[in-house]
């Protein structure tokens, strides 16, 4: 349903598209008006003031959701200097937690990329 958006998003932002399908499986299970306890919106599930800060108008539009997002993920990538793990325990956990730590800072943080990488590597073995 998003594949479009996804693909172009992955291309703009040279992120694998089966890394951004696997954070919004992991985020949203790809419910694009779903909201967090914590207040993150819409398909990647951004935080107002990041997706703010990404241009994103509405959240809950998935175009802008998933541009927004997987701008994002590539600009925690460059952070964090390539690194897949980092950079999605940034994604979750905020780049400063992970900037602070060194790794990956917490428990909960840890069970999201274990979880975020389970479906990115599936979903790459079924491009094959």
């Amino acid at each position: 349903m998003y594949e479009s958006v996804i693909l172009k998003a992955s291309k703009k932002y040279n992120v694998p598209a089966d890394l951004v399908r696997a954070v919004i499986r992991v985020e949203s299970d790809f419910h694009p008006h779903a909201v967090s306890s914590a207040g993150a919106e819409g398909l990647m599930q951004l935080m107002p003031k990041t997706a703010k800060s990404l241009g994103v108008e509405d959240s809950f539009d998935p175009a802008q959701n998933i541009m927004g997002g997987t701008r994002y993920l590539r600009t925690l990538a460059n952070q964090f200097d390539g690194d897949v793990r980092l950079t999605l325990a940034a994604y979750h956990a905020g780049p400063g937690a992970v900037a602070r730590a060194g790794s990956i800072p917490y428990k909960a943080t840890e069970r999201y990329v274990r979880k975020v990488l389970k479906h990115y590597y599936r979903y790459r073995t079924n491009d094959r």
